[in-house]
């Protein structure tokens, strides 16, 4: 939602623009923010195999240079929220996070709780990062947010995606797809085996991974909207609480 998928390395700065206004707008208190990497942090990890973990030296440029291109999408990202007065601080997950097997085991969170408590905004992304087992993996955003929000008490997550929630099917291929206002845990687990048997991948706009990894937090309680965040007004309305067009996911 905030690069151009089709252009490496370019941002979308509109959306970007766009997401930190409304983000401003609806001054939510203890906010964490969390983005992807788009045409920023996958073609360099494609390019270097680096999902796999350590096979040879060539990947460990390939490491700095995913990173290093993290890190600039995160500036652009850094630049509006402080443009709009948003006191964001951008946090690198391959300098506090460890994980293994792909999967995170340690995390510093004491830099994270001292920043909310004192009203900053911590911002952080997928990240290639060190690994116990493989050397290093691909960590993703969408992790980062079940994981924090699990071992910090969120009281609820918002996630964007490119279409308005989960749907009977695929939306962008199925005309008759309907949209799913509201799923609950059991719900969502026979709709990820629904989605994993299909020929699509990711048959709601790359939702199975982000659906895998907040199962995790719905089992702890936590409330998760789902909305389309290329379309205006709609994470704005989300953050501030009120009825959205969206699916809403909880654990019963």
């Amino acid at each position: 939602m905030i690069t151009d998928k089709e252009k490496p390395l370019t941002p979308d700065l509109k959306a970007i623009e766009r997401l930190a206004d409304e983000i401003s707008r609806a001054n939510v208190s203890s906010l964490i923010l969390v983005h992807g990497g788009g045409s920023f942090g996958h073609p360099f990890a494609e390019r270097y195999n680096l999902r796999g973990g350590y096979v040879e030296s060539s990947q460990i440029l390939g490491f700095s240079q995913t990173h290093l291109a993290m890190t600039l999408l995160n500036s652009w990202v850094m630049e509006a929220l402080i443009t709009h007065n948003i006191p964001a601080v951008e946090v690198h997950p391959s300098s506090c996070a460890v994980t293994t097997a792909g999967r995170i085991t340690t995390m510093d969170l004491k830099p994270l709780k001292k920043m909310l408590k004192m009203g900053f905004v911590p911002v952080l992304y997928g990240d290639p990062v060190l690994d116990s087992k493989q050397g290093f993996a691909i960590l993703s955003g969408d992790q980062i947010v079940s994981s924090l929000a699990i071992k910090l008490g969120a009281c609820r997550i918002v996630m964007g995606a490119d279409v308005d929630g989960l749907y009977t099917s695929d939306p962008k291929t199925d005309s008759s797809a309907q949209l799913i206002e509201h799923v609950t845990l059991e719900e969502l687990k026979s709709l990820k085996h629904k989605i994993q048997g299909s020929k699509a991948t990711d048959v709601t706009g790359g939702m199975l991974g982000k659906m895998e990894e907040v199962t995790l937090a719905i089992e702890e309680g936590i409330e998760t909207v789902v909305v389309n965040a290329t379309k205006s007004g709609r994470v704005y309305t989300a953050l501030t609480g009120k009825k959205v067009i969206g699916t809403v996911l909880s654990k019963g």
